[in-house]
């Protein structure tokens, strides 16, 4: 336990300034092309899905089970009071959560803690597998896991350095586009039963308070990130 608590806290060395640099610039291309971003981000739907199981379960809310679809979005099945402070936190943790982990994954990064970011990503997917409901869900989740474990075993530091700061940089930015998202399909009245909306029955707040509270959030994650990561 020892050796393994070791290897767990090893501190990398800080990367290079045009690491940090062309990490930020990729991770923002795959966020602003249609494509690339179609096919990653399922990856922002599990960290949006999996702030809810957590804040659920955070709340004392039965957590029933969470279902990500082909399409690139989720549910999450929770069970108690139908309202209260608990439903409109569990409501609310979905659209913060990949911009606060992306906040929280900067901070591991700028300390060298590359090492236990992955472990910790790790032990948070075969949670989450536990709870999945769906055959998609469960091969998303394992093929996810699979990648972050051989990168863990088998690549160079200085890889896993490069792809630790490209999906840091890619959480704090996918963070900010569903939230547009979100807002382009409130405007065409598309999108009725969205977190926001849930909160805005909820509460006495309207529904386009949450989602520029949202961006609000996700917009200082990416400064915050950004203060963290810089190379000067």
């Amino acid at each position: 336990m020892d050796k393994l608590w070791a290897h767990l806290i090893e501190v990398q060395p800080a990367p290079d300034p045009w690491v940090v640099v062309v990490s930020a610039l990729v991770a923002f291309a795959i966020v602003s092309f249609g494509m690339s971003w179609q096919l990653s981000r399922g990856l922002i739907t599990i960290a949006h899905e999996g702030g809810h199981a957590l804040m659920a379960l955070a709340t004392r809310r039965k957590l029933e089970g969470i279902r990500l679809h082909s399409d690139t979005s989720g549910v999450t099945l929770t069970r108690g009071r139908p309202n209260g402070p608990g439903m409109v936190l569990t409501a609310l943790a979905g659209y913060l959560a990949p911009s606060l982990l992306g906040l929280a994954a900067a901070w591991l990064t700028e300390q060298g803690r590359i090492t236990l970011l992955m472990w910790t990503v790790l032990l948070f997917l075969v949670c989450m597998l536990l709870l999945i409901r769906n055959l998609y869900g469960a091969l998303i989740l394992l093929a996810t896991g699979g990648a972050v474990f051989a990168l863990s075993m088998y690549a160079p530091d200085n890889v896993q350095q490069v792809v630790a700061m490209v999906a840091v940089w890619f959480l704090l930015f996918g963070g900010v586009r569903p939230i547009i998202e979100l807002q382009r399909k409130r405007r065409r009245r598309q999108a009725r039963d969205s977190d926001a909306d849930q909160l805005a029955r909820l509460t006495f707040l309207p529904g386009g308070f949450y989602v520029f509270f949202f961006l609000l959030v996700a917009g200082a994650s990416v400064v915050g990130g950004a203060y963290l990561m810089n190379p000067l």
